[in-house]
């Protein structure tokens, strides 16, 4: 930082420094401004100094050093400001430097600093000289911390080789011992390795010796264990063939007994249905009864024949329910395709599942609704419906197969009902004895 500009003569302002202040200087003048901000007013102040008002001392000369140092440089009413803050602060330094006497026992960063601020005459020189004793000052501080660190080294390198010569004459020592100890253990290695031959050679002897014993040990295992494999694999055969015949037996009996039990209960209640239809009193019949001629009142053979249901109407899927442990089974894509093909899949299934699950609430008849899985990319997670069994087909079975092969599986005598249209499961499931109907009369009676 040069000055450049002044006043008068009178305050030094003629004078110019021809060098950038001493970095010792310049940050003491950084703090007088500093120090200087609280006794001036916001409109004092230079416009790039008035964002800095409010902060401290310290704040301001840390974050505004060269703004303010800059400031006091080109605006001679700012430092004159500054100047006066300083001569009310420090008024006896400041009286001697205008009288040109500066105190000797004052500080020469502090005097330099002071009389950069207030331009008295001769200020060039005074902060020359200061800068010129700051530069000795460090020089002489820094000569007396070379020496002292000089002795410093001085006195560990002393150490050190003390230290070394010790520790030389430590392993001169050792290294004359280890070499005793050396020969000892030569001496001793030597006496070992000649036991050490002997010792092979009996081991090799024995070790002869041992591989006889052990081949023949060898071959008894092998045979043992030739002899135990060949009874393990007859016991293991003997035990599945015992367990399959088992197994078949037991599958077949439970099979039969449940067709046979099922068949039976089908009969019972077709024989209590039917004696609660023909409702018979419990009186014996009458001679008189048994002569053919019409009762007033009676249904004419025409009536009777305007009774007659057709293929499509819903009551005939009542009629078939109502029949004895009947058994629906149900095509459930087949229906769910023909009455709402518009929705999602997995829509069709829970809307057709919740609609046989009250179907089978109503008539009591076992339901059973099949799905074709062939084209399922992961397991369906869907909790079946009270009262209706849900089913999937396997991959590379059809649900048609599927529903053929339930038919096949009920005793003949049960009434099976199978919801479809798909004439080719319809015509296969009559071969098999079921009673075929249309997805149509299905979705009537649901709805």
């Amino acid at each position: 930082m040069a000055e450049t500009t002044g006043e008068g003569p009178q305050d030094g302002a003629a004078e110019v420094l021809d060098r950038p202040l001493p970095e010792g200087v310049r940050r003491r003048v950084v703090q007088i401004v500093a120090d200087g901000f609280g006794g001036l007013t916001v409109t004092e102040l230079p416009a790039q100094l008035r964002q800095y008002a409010r902060f401290a001392p310290n704040r301001r000369a840390k974050f505004a050093g060269n703004a303010m140092a800059a400031a006091l440089e080109t605006d001679p009413l700012f430092r004159q400001r500054i100047g006066e803050r300083l001569a009310e602060a420090q008024p006896e330094l400041t009286g001697a430097l205008e009288s040109g006497t500066p105190p000797p026992a004052a500080d020469p960063l502090d005097v330099a600093a002071a009389a950069y601020v207030i331009r008295p005459p001769g200020w060039v020189k005074l902060v020359t000289a200061a800068g010129e004793e700051a530069q000795r000052a460090d020089a002489e501080r820094a000569g007396e911390e070379s020496r002292a660190e000089l002795e410093r080294l001085r006195a560990e390198l002393d150490r050190a080789r003390e230290h070394t010569r010790s520790e030389t004459e430590r392993l001169r020592t050792e290294l004359d011992a280890a070499k005793r100890e050396a020969d000892a253990l030569h001496r001793k290695l030597r006496s070992a390795l000649s036991d050490v031959k002997r010792g092979e050679a009996a081991l090799r002897k024995l070790r002869g010796e041992m591989e006889g014993v052990r081949a023949e040990g060898h071959a008894q295992v092998s045979a043992a264990e030739s002899e135990s494999r060949r009874l393990r694999t007859r016991l293991g055969e003997t035990e599945a063939a015992l367990e399959a015949a088992r197994r078949a037996a037991r599958e077949g009996r439970s099979v039969e007994d449940m067709r046979v039990r099922l068949l039976l209960d089908t009969v019972l209640d077709a024989a209590q249905g039917l004696r609660r239809e023909l409702a018979l009193p419990p009186v014996s019949v009458r001679p008189a009864e048994t002569v053919d001629a019409v009762e007033p009142g009676r249904m004419t053979p025409k009536d009777i024949a305007a009774r007659a249901l057709s293929e499509d109407d819903p009551a005939i899927l009542d009629q078939l329910l109502a029949l004895p442990q009947a058994h629906l089974v149900v095509d459930g894509y087949n229906v769910t395709k023909t009455g709402y093909p518009q929705m999602p899949l997995e829509k069709q299934r829970l809307r057709l599942l919740g609609q046989l699950a009250q179907l089978a609430a109503q008539t009591g008849a076992e339901v059973t609704c099949v799905f074709d899985g062939a084209e399922l990319a992961v397991p369906v997670l869907l909790a079946p419906p009270r009262g209706v069994r849900v089913l999937f087909s396997k991959p590379g079975v059809t649900a048609d197969e599927l529903i053929r092969q339930l038919v096949r599986a009920e005793p003949p005598g049960r009434p099976v009902i199978v919801a479809s249209t798909d004439r080719e499961v319809a015509d296969g499931v009559a071969r098999a004895g079921a009673r075929p109907v249309a997805s149509a009369v299905l979705l009537k009676r649901l709805s």
